[in-house]
């Protein structure tokens, strides 16, 4: 692969102007094609074969009608204190705002709460439901600002007037200021890192492209595909960082080989040949990690993986391509003008472009932790483990209209509604009956009826509704506590267990659904599914290692410290967003559940990048390693070479997870918490602390194969000793290549 790799960046340097003409083709393409297409909708999460999903297909097909309405609206009224609503000139400030939604072109109905007996008990809070013939996302702007007219109209007469429901709901929009300050981190480290202006903006303007150009294809293709933004931003989030990253190690490895005398179309190719080969496998463990959430069975968790895995493959794509005809333009200029002041002088022996003369601060750890092994690896192990124990106490859930900011419409809709009708009112059970095996219709749907109302922690049940064949009844059981609490979670348990006598004595099937008990099945497949894809991901791990390092006791040193990053992290977001720890810093408006998809995502996600950081490290171990330095030099010579560049890196991906952590949308800012918390402890902890003191421990044997597995694995070549073979090692810098690559001079 590395000499294969090779000739691809020598192409690359040699055809810029084809490679970088193509590219931004591409981006043109991509970027008209998410112009023209129509906007994605938001669809609700499902879970084919939980019970929930089976009644919502029923009544898709016992009650198409009912079924096929569009969005929802609901207006909140509240009288002024002292006051009901009830009172002759605040019913008919009520009646008058849903009187001007009459003629809305896509109003199907508007409730009349006073008829409908949408009201609170003390008569202070009452409320209309406004069904929409168009979905949220086709919604009209003046449909929308018809809405907002008639609460502003109502608010005018002193009630106090919120609106919630679907038709409110948008797509969250990237781009906000917490993301570009992340970008900007990015670009400071960069600058930092390979000390050159030119050499930064060569790595962010190729995640740039890569990301727009994945952006785009997930925009055009939201509407075939069903891709929410959740996918958009996803895609987003993990294109950028690793597009940033990827841009990083190729480019170091091109200002090594120029700063050894090489020239400049000779260092591009053996930069994509080793420093590419190592992005490829990293790139792709990602990817099959990615790709793996499909197994899990929830379709949005499949789209989001595939849309992660494809940006991904598209930042591979450009750092073995783009980046190394981007070198073609710059040549030299990459490198720092002392460097190539040396190269033009002549000089036979230039230093590496980060030597000082001195000990690097990668090499002094690296020496530290040789002669510290236990300390070091007591206090990192200890420490994540501690930082681990709150993972113990992990719930999960999906986030409603709580979790939302305080300072939302639709947030303190929610909190009226929870005031006038009770906490378990914003999270109704829908129960429904199958009668189609049942010989008395009625007489079975009251029995139902009377056997959920008295189950503990039921509230109330509404009257059953039919079908028009009369062989499907729905009835709505509202619980005495809200929707995400434990309690409500054991109620659906309760109800369905309590219903089975029911099926068993009349032959109907009883299923109990709705949002709520979607979200509560949804849950538990998560934590069913939970240790198996762990499992999974630990041994693709171990099997992938094992190829690559030609080792059986680095593999699986990598994924013991994979589980302490992923533990640590799941620990942060318990006391985070269950605990409410730094809530306020974080903006952390109610605490809950964690969401239900997070865990599986952070461990495919974060099992990738994990790879990354190992591959990066130790492969500058093993090649120093195999070309007879002692295991103690080989982990000095790989943090001399890799550490400050991992460093760098992990900073840049940290940056810019974090920078999505003030988006309004749970599901994006615990993303963002959970990935940057992750990647800082695989980094700086794993990789940095307890690798190196891990192999300092095992010496000659961390890196021993029986001969067995050396006859049967693969040799994937990835610290490209092939290439040192076929590639003649003189190909440095000379007059005449000068003359060649004139883009070098100042």
């Amino acid at each position: 692969m590395a000499v294969l790799l090779y000739r691809i960046g020598r192409w690359a340097f040699r055809r810029r102007r084809l490679v970088g003409g193509v590219w931004l083709g591409v981006l043109v393409l991509a970027v008209a094609a998410a112009a023209l297409a129509p906007a994605g909708e938001e669809e609700d999460l499902s879970m084919p074969g939980t019970e929930s999903q089976k009644a919502f297909d029923l009544l898709d097909e016992r009650f198409p009608q009912s079924n096929s309405q569009g969005a929802e609206a609901r207006l909140v009224f509240r009288a002024p204190d002292g006051q009901r609503v009830t009172a002759k000139e605040n019913r008919a400030a009520v009646e008058d705002a849903l009187g001007s939604l009459d003629d809305g072109a896509q109003v199907a109905s508007a409730t009349d709460p006073y008829e409908s007996g949408a009201v609170s008990e003390d008569g202070t809070i009452a409320y209309s439901t406004i069904t929409y013939t168009a979905d949220a996302v086709d919604l009209t702007e003046a449909s929308k600002d018809d809405l907002a007219n008639a609460a502003r109209q109502a608010r005018d007469t002193g009630l106090t007037v919120e609106i919630g429901g679907s038709a409110l709901d948008a797509e969250e929009e990237p781009g906000g200021t917490t993301e570009i300050v992340g970008v900007a981190v990015a670009a400071v480290v960069l600058v930092l890192a390979l000390g050159s202006l030119i050499a930064a903006g060569l790595s962010l303007l190729t995640a740039f492209v890569g990301v727009a150009i994945a952006f785009g294809l997930v925009a055009a293709l939201a509407v075939p595909l069903g891709l929410t933004s959740t996918v958009a931003i996803l895609a987003l989030m993990l294109g950028l960082a690793v597009g940033i990253d990827y841009a990083l190690f190729i480019t170091s490895r091109f200002r090594h080989e120029c700063a050894q005398g090489r020239a400049p179309e000779e260092a591009a190719g053996r930069a994509v040949g080793t420093a590419g080969s190592a992005v490829v496998f990293a790139g792709a463990t990602v990817f099959i990690a990615l790709v793996g959430l499909g197994v899990v069975g929830i379709p949005e968790l499949t789209k989001m993986g595939l849309g992660g895995a494809g940006a991904v493959a598209l930042a591979v794509l450009v750092a073995l391509t783009l980046v190394p005809a981007l070198f073609g333009f710059f040549g030299r200029r990459m490198l720092p003008r002392a460097v190539r002041k040396a190269i033009r002088s002549g000089d036979a022996s230039p230093r590496p472009v980060t030597d000082t003369g001195r000990p690097g601060l990668g090499a002094r750890w690296a020496r530290f932790v040789l002669r510290r092994p236990v300390p070091v690896l007591m206090i990192a192990g200890l420490g994540l483990g501690a930082v681990a124990l709150p993972a113990l106490g992990l719930e999960l859930g999906l986030p409603g209209d709580e979790s939302k900011s305080v300072e939302t419409t639709q947030r303190r809709a929610y909190d009226l509604m929870s005031e006038g009708f009770g906490p378990g009112f914003n999270g109704p059970l829908t129960v429904v009956v199958d009668t189609s095996g049942s010989g008395d219709v009625r007489a079975t749907t009251d029995l139902v009826v009377r056997t959920v109302r008295d189950v503990d922690g039921v509230a109330s049940v509404g009257d059953p509704v039919l079908s028009r064949a009369e062989d499907t009844a729905v009835l709505t059981a509202v619980p005495d506590t809200a929707p995400n609490t434990g309690a409500t979670k054991d109620l659906v348990h309760t109800i369905r267990s309590a219903v089975s006598d029911v099926e068993a004595d009349t032959g109907a099937d009883v299923l109990v659904t709705g949002t709520t008990a979607m979200n509560i099945d949804i849950s538990q497949a998560m934590s069913d599914a939970l240790l198996p894809y762990l499992t999974v991901v630990i041994g693709l791990a171990v099997l992938l290692l094992t190829v690559v390092f030609r080792s059986v006791l680095v593999p699986v040193k990598a994924a013991l410290g994979f589980l302490l990053s992923v533990g640590a992290a799941f620990g942060v977001l318990v006391a985070a967003f269950q605990w409410g720890w730094a809530a306020d810093l974080i903006g952390i408006e109610q605490t809950g559940p964690v969401m239900s998809l997070m865990p599986i995502l952070i461990i495919g996600i974060v099992f990738g990048l994990a790879m990354d950081y190992e591959v990066f490290l130790l492969t500058r171990m093993r090649e120093a390693y195999v070309h007879g330095a002692s295991p103690g030099d080989a982990v000095v010579n790989g943090f001399r070479h890799s550490g400050r560049v991992v460093a760098a890196a992990a900073i840049i991906m940290i940056s810019v997870f974090a920078g999505f952590i003030g988006m309004s949308s749970p599901t994006i800012q615990t993303m963002g918490v959970g990935l940057a918390a992750a990647v800082a402890f695989d980094a700086f902890v794993v990789r940095m602390a307890i690798a190196p003191a891990v192999l300092a421990l095992l010496g000659h044997r961390a890196w021993w194969l029986p001969r067995i597995l050396d006859r049967v694995l693969p040799n994937v070549d990835i610290e490209g000793e092939k290439l040192s073979r076929q590639v003649p090692a003189h190909a440095t810098e000379s007059d005449a290549a000068v003359r060649r690559f004139p883009v070098g001079r100042d």
